[in-house]
């Protein structure tokens, strides 16, 4: 039988553990988990540089990104729905289709979690969504740069990397919005086509394209990687000079066809500043703080946002990221 000494003891030795468990709970470190579209593309693997480089410059915070090895909208739901049984501080992530993560990210929030999107300003359950520049715009300055090296007629065709792809075609709508618009001696056929942010099935769907319409004069395209297609299609039919080809792109990745002229210009953001900025708003989210209209989130692009309500219970963040090149300046980004 306990004494009361003893059990005066016994209460002093587990509320000593309960203030070192609350101790450990306020030392924790914050554990920030970012959901891309696809792993092992150069696109998410220099976004997983600025993940690291965030997480190594921040101690007490813990940052991650993981994704699905395919295309596939389900399989990044499901990666969600994991961190959200784990209860991972915040979950930041480039939404493959906006719709299908909302039953997910909404008992994300449920539970606490603070949720960053990017690439999503369809998206409601999200606190945050950042946006590299204003979407519509950007896919009106590709398609002013294709009708230039067009001659402003002729036929053109867009892929996107998916129909669920919300910045993708938003990019696609606001080049056929422009083109209509500005350059009436255009035609848009086949508009849209799903590449599933895939080199090889961009190539052949600009194959099929070339065949179906030979007196076609240019593509637009929106994943990074249809360029590349696109591009492998047209020097293999011996096109350059002929067709043109922008689209939104990676420097080292399509240095080759910028360079044979089978791609005439490419447009993009860093992704790694992409990730930092995703990471530094999780970060703030976790300590209470809010994202506001013109504020210097310290990354370049990103120096003073603007920031408005979103559809759901967020806002979005939109910075001015991007950037044009050519085969004459495409060499000062090394990435």
């Amino acid at each position: 039988m306990m004494n009361k000494k003893s059990a005066c003891l016994m209460v002093s030795a587990l509320a000593a553990v309960g203030f070192a468990s609350a101790l450990q709970a306020q030392n924790k470190p914050i554990d920030i988990v970012t959901v891309v579209k696809i792993t092992g593309i150069s696109w998410f693997n220099r976004m997983e540089v600025g993940v690291k480089e965030f997480g190594a410059a921040n101690p007490g915070v813990n940052t991650r990104q993981i994704g699905p090895a395919q295309s596939d909208a389900a399989q990044q739901q499901r990666l969600v729905e994991d961190l959200v049984a784990k209860k991972v501080d915040a979950i930041a992530v480039v939404s493959m289709d906006p719709p299908t993560l909302e039953p997910v990210l909404k008992r994300a929030l449920e539970r606490g979690i603070k949720v960053v999107t990017h690439e999503a300003d369809n998206q409601k359950n999200t606190l945050v969504d950042i946006e590299a520049f204003d979407n519509t715009a950007y896919g009106a300055r590709l398609n002013d740069r294709l009708a230039a090296c067009m001659g402003e007629t002729g036929k053109w065709s867009s892929l996107v990397g998916s129909l669920g792809s919300q910045s993708q075609v938003q990019w696609a709508d606001g080049g056929a919005a422009n083109a209509a618009k500005k350059y009436p001696k255009m035609t848009l056929v086949d508009a849209k086509n799903e590449s599933a942010n895939d080199a090889e099935k961009a190539y052949a769907k600009a194959k099929e394209i070339l065949r179906k319409h030979p007196d076609i004069k240019g593509f637009q395209g929106s994943s990074s990687l249809d360029v590349l297609g696109i591009g492998r299609a047209v020097e293999e039919a011996g096109l350059q000079g002929k067709v043109c080809v922008y689209g939104t792109g990676l420097p080292s990745e399509a240095a080759k066809f910028l360079e044979s002229g089978a791609v005439g210009g490419i447009a993009f953001w860093d992704p790694k500043d992409a990730g930092l900025a995703m990471n530094k708003a999780a970060r703030m989210l976790v300590e209470g703080k809010k994202i506001t209209d013109g504020m210097d989130l310290g990354i370049p692009g990103y120096n003073k946002v603007s920031v408005k309500k979103g559809p759901g219970v967020g806002v979005i963040a939109t910075g001015q990221a991007w950037v044009e090149v050519d085969k004459k300046n495409y060499k000062q980004y090394a990435f």
